[in-house]
């Protein structure tokens, strides 16, 4: 993403004017753009054109403000849907009707606040900074099911998903079987070829149960060669086989916590955040009295000041109330401040889908707790 130029300060209001260039900044203008603000964009309406031979219509490019009410975001097209009323005055679009913008890749749009709290404002230092993405590409195989993912420094997402028929390899079955076979390894190749980056994806891991990994790689690597596939001949070293118990998406946890593939990816944020996670669990089977979920519980630890490591998800930051909101800012600078680690996990990588499932905040402590953890507390920050 692109700063272009910015008047605010943290704490306080102003404006940003940004450029997303891939679809990965979608989600990060996902996690910024708030019911309450307003945003500026180029965009198109249809109006009526009335001549002569009757009502045709036509599509007029304008620039309009919009205070945002509803944001809708689509992952898989990479774009978001900004719902809002009016607030430039147009001959095309009444002031105060209601209209939407579609904000996508390579489209600038200007993004103005009330306020810009701690999160807002790291939220952007990430998303500009061309260092903090690092990216994996992960193919869950299984016989006659593979799902390819994009793992991002912010997003998780399935860009192909691959089902065949395999028949049971019996008798004179067996032909029919490898025939089968070799059809769906080459739809998952077309998947590779059509979905895989080279230029950015640092590592393309191969895993599933069973040996049918093993399989693909070596049929990957053959027909790379037959076909004189470039890409996948040169980067022949960055392709890894892993184990996961499926070959479904949520396996990727098992594989992000790999030792062997957590080395070739560990300066990747999906990495520090499924490790952190995994601390959290570990210490939550070894001595729960250190390790803390929920939002009242976590608020009683950081008053007595014993969070070592905050985990807290951007799903929390996506509220329309202010006050929850603010709430949640102030404890992350509150821990940061008292010498305290603050990570905030990714809702949209397998890490931050499984920190929800704990109500979206955790937290590792500097020393026990045993009287609070089994204390009845108030379940809101």
């Amino acid at each position: 993403m692109r700063l272009v130029n910015r008047s605010y300060t943290k704490g306080n209001e102003g404006h940003a004017k940004l450029i997303p260039e891939e679809g990965e900044d979608m989600w990060h203008v996902y996690n910024l753009v708030r019911a309450g603000d307003r945003v500026t964009a180029v965009t198109f309406r249809k109006i009526a054109v009335y001549g002569a031979g009757g009502g045709e219509s036509e599509r007029v490019k304008i620039k309009l403000t919009i205070a945002v009410e509803a944001v809708d975001f689509d992952p898989e097209g990479a774009s978001l849907r900004l719902r809002g009323k009016n607030l430039t005055e147009t001959e095309h679009v009444k002031l105060g009707s209601y209209h939407t913008l579609e904000l996508e890749p390579q489209r600038a749009f200007t993004l103005e606040k009330a306020v810009w709290d701690a999160i807002d404002v790291e939220r952007i230092q990430q998303a500009t900074d061309p260092a903090a993405s690092a990216d994996l590409a992960a193919v869950l195989i299984t016989e006659g099911l593979a799902n390819v993912c994009l793992v991002g420094s912010s997003t998780t997402v399935q860009r192909a998903k691959v089902e065949s028929s395999i028949p049971r390899k019996r008798g004179a079955a067996a032909a029919g079987y490898d025939k089968a076979l070799h059809s769906f390894f080459n739809k998952v190749y077309a998947a590779i070829e059509r979905h895989v980056d080279w230029s950015i994806v640092r590592c393309l891991v191969i895993a599933g149960p069973g040996f049918m990994k093993n399989q693909f790689k070596d049929y990957l690597h053959a027909e790379a060669v037959r076909r004189d596939t470039r890409d996948l001949i040169l980067n022949k070293t960055k392709i890894v086989l892993a184990h996961a118990s499926s070959a479904f998406k949520h396996s990727l946890r098992e594989v992000l916590e790999s030792p062997g593939i957590a080395a070739q990816i560990k300066d990747t944020k999906a990495a520090q955040e499924v490790a952190a996670l995994q601390a959290f669990h570990i210490m939550l089977s070894q001595d729960s009295a250190r390790a803390f979920y929920g939002p009242g519980h976590v608020r009683a630890a950081h008053e007595l000041g014993a969070i070592q490591t905050l985990l807290i998800s951007d799903t929390l930051f996506r509220v329309n109330d202010v006050a929850k909101r603010k709430a949640f800012a102030a404890l992350v600078d509150g821990v940061k401040g008292a010498g305290g680690d603050a990570l905030i996990l990714s809702g949209a990588h397998v890490s931050g889908e499984q920190l929800d499932q704990l109500s979206g905040i955790a937290a590792i402590l500097r020393f026990p707790l045993p009287d609070l953890e089994d204390a009845e507390l108030d379940p809101d920050l």
